[in-house]
């Protein structure tokens, strides 16, 4: 089989979480645009619908699910609805998740459990409830979307933001040496900035002034990989991150 093949994903059951908007939204029609039928969580279900509308019209099959990530019993019905209306999940990216821009000295126990419950417990607590569904049938991918903060100290106050990020990376790599056995590759993307719905312009001349591309990213920048690390042609990349930034870690 050609690599243009193998890299389509007709038939596929795929979920996105925080595919109600931004680069979650993005990822979602990526998906469809390969072949997947696309299920689109996001605690707004009215930009949930809409998304999942948008799929529909490119021929595809999409629900739209209600779900507040950083409760646990809301990721174990996000991935029983998907299962309950498609019999499987192949493909799981969790790209929801939160910031706040704060000096480390205001910040409250409530901005950390809310960052942390979000970003972290919350991709771990998906990322197990996806990986059950998968284990029956031995195969399946999970995609865990990080940042380059998980990397650099952002030179913008965001320490708790920063830290979350961290741990997704690493969480990325141990959950895939876990779950290789049963035939799930964990892997995740770390994104630089990207232009977005709700994109903050005042981070833009911060990270043109290092990136040695000078420019942001948009969301066709990041697609690519993640119907790579979607598709069977990744199937030997496990426990990876991919930075996608313009160099920027790298300066």
């Amino acid at each position: 089989m050609n690599i243009i093949e193998r890299m389509k994903l007709d038939g596929k059951k795929a979920l996105v979480t925080g595919a109600g908007q931004g680069l979650g939204k993005a990822f979602a029609l990526a998906l469809a645009e390969a072949g997947a039928d696309v299920a689109i969580a996001d605690i707004n279900i009215e930009n949930a619908i809409k998304v999942s509308e948008e799929i529909i019209a490119l021929g595809r099959k999409s629900i739209p699910i209600k779900a507040d990530i950083k409760l646990r019993e809301d990721s174990i019905q996000m991935v029983d609805r998907v299962i309950s209306n498609w019999g499987r999940l192949d493909i799981a990216v969790n790209n929801a998740g939160v910031s706040k821009l704060q000096d480390a000295l205001e910040v409250t126990q409530e901005d950390w459990d809310w960052t942390f419950d979000v970003n972290l417990r919350g991709t771990f607590f998906c990322a197990q409830a996806e990986a059950k569904a998968m284990i029956p049938k031995g195969y399946g991918k999970i995609i865990n979307i990080a940042s380059i903060c998980g990397y650099r100290v952002w030179p913008q106050f965001q320490s708790v933001y920063s830290v979350s990020k961290a741990g997704i990376i690493h969480l990325t790599k141990c959950l895939a040496v876990e779950w290789i056995k049963h035939g799930i590759r964990v892997n995740s993307i770390s994104p630089g900035v990207t232009m977005t719905e709700g994109f903050v312009k005042e981070v833009l001349p911060i990270f043109t002034y290092k990136a040695p591309i000078a420019k942001a990213a948009s969301v066709e920048d990041l697609k690519g990989a993640l119907i790579y690390l979607a598709s069977e042609t990744s199937d030997f990349m496990v426990g990876q991150d991919i930075v996608i930034d313009g160099s920027y870690i790298n300066v």
